[in-house]
């Protein structure tokens, strides 16, 4: 057979839900509708789009993995009607008999994180993941075995006189599956991901599937999830790499998109090709659809956000509204005996920019009514953050009340450097359902503020400008809970905590080579002991958008008890 002049591949960029196997295959026979009408030979889907991913432990349950199956041999029926157009899907997919787990008497059934090819209502072929990844977020294996496991090789599949080798994933990081591709017979690699997102990932990603063009001679196609699930983000921008190692097609980031892939007889390719978003932009698209999604798809109405005046809650505010929208946000300023009037009134200025709904309830009443009730117990003891976690409590108690009634979420405020060091107060600001900038560290939180506030945008009143009032950016950070507070009463200058802070959380470096870096000692150990003792607050806090290659949640598992050091 002669290979044809150019082949045409459509690359399924979709926001699957994990569980949703119904609505995750529609969003595939959407996809394959519109790639037959664009005279596609070939659909790939990205991994586990079937099921969504991370599925974690639905992957346990036999009544989840009989789903699986039986959504897969369903979609392979729905796709006969689009001919010849060849789909592939990536699905969790089980080997062998599954017996009596506490006799052992039959052996254990083997899963697979799979891809299949799937034609004229039948599936052709089912490639086996040979490398499965256990770091940062990933836990895979966990659940599945290696195809090494099952004793499978490589799987290529002819369409339209081309051959195509199939990857998932990992594998594509490393030379010896794509080698065994290129062995078999494969003259396209096709890579089936779903790789959460973090700043610098995507050229990461890039770069590696280069470095696997030009180790094989083989044209590249990259097919990617994209949206939120739960604290984890996709951020799509799938591409192609042609055969001289140039990325020549790239789909949009945070969005659903078919991305159209034309491969030449010469491996050259057309397509078009997005640009790469600016760092600040990565992190806002990040944010903004792990809030979408994360309320989104868990059905709630709408948010509530504790509005104080200061950057933190301002930042939130932002993002959930380009989220959402603004008829689905409502902003409630909480303040006390120790807010300052700038504060009610950026607040205030804030949330007329942005056209969310609005409201005041000042706290002083039930914070002297606790402290009332204290005062035989507390009698000759001086106030200290005991008064003032008072104060975070009854907020936090309002929000959920709110939320209690109304049904939206509440969205908390906090973010990584606090997290960090516990610069926080349970069941007060870490009340609520989504922490949304729990992963983005202060001083990113002004460069995010700054950013922002560059974007026109139409504001409530019909003017375009910034959403941010500068003086909320400008001002000195304070919780505001105690007289002239600032937060550089309790912590070191943001600038120093946070490059401590990634240097011994996010790259793993000790306290004595943070030192020999350059930074004061007693900065080092302040802030490394804060982030080892706030760690039982870390538990209680609710999940929120990984934005690091390292964040405090999945990626993270220290002990609570621990006496180590270093």
């Amino acid at each position: 057979m002669s290979t044809p002049t150019t082949v045409r591949i459509a690359l399924a960029q979709i926001n699957a839900t994990v569980g949703d196997l119904a609505g995750n295959a529609q969003r595939i026979v959407d996809a394959a509708a519109q790639a037959h009408a664009a005279g596609a030979a070939v659909l790939i889907a990205p991994e586990l789009a079937l099921t969504g991913y991370p599925p974690e432990d639905l992957l346990l349950r036999p009544a989840f993995m009989q789903g699986c199956a039986q959504a897969l041999a369903e979609l392979a029926a729905r796709l006969a009607v689009f001919g010849d157009l060849q789909v592939v899907v990536g699905h969790p997919h089980q080997f062998g008999e599954r017996g009596d787990l506490r006799s052992r008497s039959v052996v254990v059934q083997q899963r697979f994180n799979a891809a299949s090819v799937l034609r004229a209502g039948k599936v052709h072929a089912t490639y086996c993941k040979r490398d499965l990844p256990n770091y940062q977020v990933f836990d895979e294996r966990r659940y599945f075995a290696s195809g090494r496991d099952a004793g499978q090789g490589a799987v290529v599949f002819e369409a339209a006189g081309r051959c195509f080798g199939l990857l998932i994933c990992e594998d594509a990081w490393f030379e010896e599956p794509a080698r065994l591709a290129r062995s078999a017979g494969a003259d396209v690699l096709c890579v089936l991901n779903a790789s959460p997102f973090h700043l610098g990932k995507a050229g990461e990603r890039e770069a590696r599937m280069v470095d696997r063009v030009r180790d094989t001679g083989l044209p590249l196609l990259f097919s990617h999830l994209s949206g939120g699930q739960d604290e984890v983000v996709f951020d799509g921008a799938s591409f192609a790499v042609d055969a001289r190692g140039e990325v020549a097609v790239r789909g949009p980031s945070f969005e659903e998109a078919l991305v159209l892939v034309d491969l030449h007889a010469d491996g050259t390719i057309d397509g078009e090709r997005q640009p790469v978003p600016s760092y600040e932009a990565q992190a806002w698209g990040a944010l903004v659809t792990g809030v979408r999604d994360y309320i989104g798809k868990n059905g709630f109405p709408g948010a509530i956000i504790g509005l104080s005046g200061g950057i933190d809650s301002a930042l939130v505010l932002a993002i959930a509204v380009d989220a959402l929208g603004a008829e689905r946000v409502r902003a409630v300023m909480m303040p006390s005996p120790y807010t300052a009037d700038i504060s009610w009134l950026d607040a205030r200025d804030m949330a007329q920019r942005l056209g969310v709904r609005y409201d005041e309830h000042s706290i002083t009443p039930m914070f002297e009514a606790f402290r009332t009730s204290l005062a035989q117990e507390f009698a000759g003891l001086k106030e200290d953050a005991t008064e003032e976690n008072i104060q975070a409590r009854v907020r936090g108690t309002l929000l959920m009340a709110l939320s209690n009634k109304f049904g939206s979420i509440v969205l908390t405020t906090g973010n990584k450097s606090e997290m960090a060091t516990g610069y926080c107060t349970l069941y007060g600001d870490m009340a609520g359902g989504f922490a949304v900038i729990k992963d983005v560290a202060k001083t990113l939180v002004y460069r995010l503020a700054d950013w922002r506030n560059q974007q026109p945008t139409l504001r409530a009143d019909g003017t375009v400008g910034p959403v941010i009032p500068q003086r909320i950016i400008t001002r000195p950070p304070s919780a505001e809970l105690r007289p002239d507070q600032k937060d550089q009463d309790s912590l070191p200058p943001y600038e120093v905590l946070d490059a401590i802070l990634a240097r011994y959380m996010e790259e793993d470096q000790g306290i004595a080579e943070i030192i020999a870096a350059g930074f004061d000692a007693a900065d080092v150990e302040r802030v490394t002991r804060l982030i080892k003792i706030n760690e039982y607050k870390r538990r209680q806090a609710p999940v929120g958008i990984r934005i690091t290659h390292r964040a405090f949640g999945r990626d993270w598992r220290y002990p609570i008890t621990s006496k180590f050091r270093a």
